[in-house]
């Protein structure tokens, strides 16, 4: 697998802090159907976006490398809050360039087994997304989607800094649950 130089990450996460907003994917647009390798709790299988939506809303979230601080943070948010989003009816499903060997350890330590990451490493997801990191476009910048099960975004989030991406998700899902109850 090739190594980007944490110089070159480092460099482009100051910069994207300093620039407005990307192109992210905006509510009411398609979410882009994929299937991908994914691990979950050090499990390796084919994970599928549209196999996913057919058990309700899923929570997309995009971050650009495991075992870095703030992916770290997130992910123990994300685990921490697992239950909550089921009783949401929802799932959750992280996306990063990482392979699957990285991602195989990470979802079992990281990820706590809670939810399944993806591996990205040709960067087609991200791209499909619009979640590339400015500049550095082989990682994929923070950001979070909530797709409803007819495949439309009804939410996105975008912030290099982890700290809200699990409540503004889940604020998402309670609004669009209380207009769609199960």
């Amino acid at each position: 697998m090739k190594r980007i130089p944490l110089s070159l990450i480092a460099g482009a996460l100051v910069a994207a802090c300093t620039l407005p907003a990307f192109a992210a994917l905006k509510p009411g647009a398609r979410a882009p159907d994929f299937t991908a390798q994914a691990s979950l709790g050090g499990k390796v299988y084919t994970y599928s976006l549209g196999d996913a939506l057919k058990q309700g809303p899923v929570v997309l979230y995009f971050y650009p490398a495991a075992f870095t601080a703030g992916c770290t943070i997130e992910a123990h948010d994300f685990a921490a809050a697992i239950d909550r989003y089921k009783a949401l009816g929802a799932t959750v499903i992280g996306v990063s360039h990482d392979g699957i060997d990285t991602l195989k350890k990470f979802s079992v330590s990281e990820c706590r087994s809670k939810f399944p990451v993806a591996a990205d490493t040709d960067g087609r997801i991200m791209r499909a997304y619009d979640a590339a990191m400015p500049i550095v476009g082989t990682v994929a910048n923070r950001v979070s989607y909530v797709i409803a099960p007819d495949g439309t975004i009804i939410y996105r989030y975008v912030s290099l800094f982890p700290g809200k991406h699990v409540a503004n998700t889940l604020r998402a899902l309670q609004q669009w649950r209380a207009q769609h109850p199960q």
